[in-house]
């Protein structure tokens, strides 16, 4: 778990509840589920409908990544390559065709087939930086929704609203009902707002430094399968990874 993104969270929220405190206001005033729902509903009906489904799916998926980061160990995939390196140069290419079949990750998998199949380095090159141009392009699709959804909070919020103004024109004869419209007004508007800026947004921003972060894993592994395929010494190797690691 991501002990970082949970404080994060936790922080913000009592920032928010704690000002409410010391102003003198009731929690219990925050608490709106017809605001919820209407904030809510509407963000999630307003990204549904511009999104492919394709992409949604992706987006809700990567939303866990936020709190639990999958793995991305950039020291790993060194030792890996380092080991690939020494494995060539003690026993030859053909050698690292037992080590495809344990290579979970399927790009750094087809990277390690292209190399044992002998193909070109440069055509090397040119196939995996397809497949990452494709992954980077897709996923940072996915958390944009995410980005979406925090520009549409703040507007179905307003919505909110004005809803509940106008419940409370329809009962200016019921002075008994009117803080019900009241409050769902304004604390529409606190919904929006908040889930933009304190959930939405700071996924999305999470989200890209993860790609970001896969994308710089990627391009290690093309770098040192280039290495590997032109016979580079491994300690060579080693040097030029570490730079990655910095």
């Amino acid at each position: 778990m991501d002990k970082l993104s949970v404080a994060g969270l936790l922080v913000g929220l009592a920032g928010v509840i704690g000002g409410q405190l010391l102003e003198g206001g009731a929690l219990g005033s925050l608490v709106q589920t017809t605001a919820a729902v209407i904030v809510l509903g509407g963000t999630l009906g307003a990204v549904m409908l511009q999104t492919p489904l394709r992409v949604f799916l992706a987006a809700m998926e990567m939303a866990r990544w936020v709190f639990f980061t999958p793995p991305q160990a950039m020291t790993d995939l060194q030792r890996q390559i380092l080991d690939w390196s020494n494995l060539v140069r003690r026993e030859g290419m053909l050698a690292l065709e037992r080590q495809v079949g344990i290579v979970q990750d399927p790009l750094v998998r087809k990277g390690l087939q292209l190399l044992v199949d002998g193909h070109d380095p440069a055509k090397i090159r040119e196939v995996l930086a397809v497949e990452i141009q494709s992954y980077e392009h897709f996923r940072w699709s996915a958390a944009r929704v995410w980005e979406a959804a925090a520009g549409y909070a703040p507007t179905i919020g307003m919505l909110g609203a004005v809803l509940g103004l106008v419940q409370v024109m329809e009962r200016l004869g019921e002075p008994a009902q009117l803080g019900a419209g009241i409050a769902v007004a304004f604390v529409s508007t606190i919904y929006g707002v908040g889930f933009a800026n304190l959930l939405f947004l700071p996924m999305a921003n999470k989200l890209k430094a993860l790609i970001q972060q896969q994308i710089s894993l990627y391009d290690m592994l093309i770098d040192g399968l280039m290495m590997i395929a032109i016979g580079e010494n491994p300690h060579f190797v080693q040097g030029k990874l570490e730079g990655y690691l910095s």
